[in-house]
């Protein structure tokens, strides 16, 4: 209906003014991202990594430290060695990715830390914080890495 597209295109512009992921968050997914197309051809270099997806191999690397802590990413060391997705990508879920490079997506303190503000509980707007934290959390929670291998095969493909 009418009110919900209207609920959809507000919900968007309150995520787009409230949240906006770090570089941590971005770069990190690109740089998964560009693991889950190699899926199955074996570690893949940082360098190359860095090189296709345009971040620097300094901070790639600090990107790639808390993947591996978090069990996402596991690194192989000697000629061969490399990086490489730990689970196939269809098993890797991006609300997981940004809790460990971003921390809470919540777009105000007072959605994760109620108790920590008196007014908390009759607060009407915390309500629509919640609501956006609730929607941003159920997108990243239904998109896996290999969701956005499809969408790049089709954004590859209609060109």
């Amino acid at each position: 209906t009418v009110s919900f597209l209207h609920f959809i295109l507000l919900l968007t512009k309150l995520v787009n003014i409230v949240m906006k992921l770090s570089t941590k968050g971005r770069y990190g997914t690109r740089a998964l991202l560009d693991l889950a197309l190699h899926w199955g051809e074996g570690p893949v270099l940082l360098k190359d990594i860095a090189r296709r997806q345009e971040i620097s191999l300094p901070y790639l690397e600090h990107l790639i430290a808390p993947l591996i802590a978090g069990g996402i990413v596991k690194s192989i060391r000697g000629p061969r060695g490399g990086v490489s997705l730990l689970e196939h990508p269809q098993k890797i879920k991006l609300n997981e990715v940004i809790q460990l490079l971003e921390g809470s997506i919540a777009p105000v303190e007072c959605v994760d830390n109620p108790e920590a503000y008196p007014r908390s509980d009759l607060c009407v707007t915390r309500d629509i914080w919640h609501e956006v934290k609730k929607a941003m959390d159920g997108v990243l929670e239904s998109t896996t890495l290999q969701d956005l291998v499809e969408r790049q095969g089709q954004k590859w493909n209609s060109k």
